[in-house]
């Protein structure tokens, strides 16, 4: 089992910045795999934000916050983090943090593992 707690979640005026700190436990928390975030605003479906494998540190965002969003990981310290600069309303959501075996997996349906979500507002 893999266990997943998010942090960092709160209000921000549009243009600022939130830093989102993932820490994980658990069997597959640093050997392999994806680590991933997710977002899910109201009325909507959850969509993928950002991913990056154990390993090597690979990346991948979504078009929608490339240059934005940083995605990162601390292998000594099991956590995954995810930078968020020039935050825009329409990035209002809760942030979920999620793993997988799979290497570079992008669709939520290949992700395991899921955090409780952290909100994430942003004010015009």
């Amino acid at each position: 089992q893999v266990q997943l707690v998010e942090s960092g979640g709160g209000l921000v005026q549009a243009g600022g910045s939130l830093r989102l700190s993932c820490a994980a436990s658990g069997r597959t928390s640093s050997s392999d795999g994806t680590m991933g975030w997710f977002r899910q605003a109201p009325g909507k479906e959850r969509e993928f934000v950002a991913r990056i494998t154990w390993s090597v540190g690979s990346t991948y965002y979504a078009d929608s916050v490339k240059g934005r969003f940083t995605i990162s990981r601390d292998n000594a310290k099991n956590t995954v983090y995810l930078q968020m600069n020039s935050l825009k309303p329409e990035d209002t959501a809760v942030y979920y943090c999620a793993a997988t075996r799979w290497i570079g997996a992008t669709d939520r349906r290949d992700y395991n593992y899921w955090g409780q979500g952290t909100q994430v507002t942003v004010s015009s």
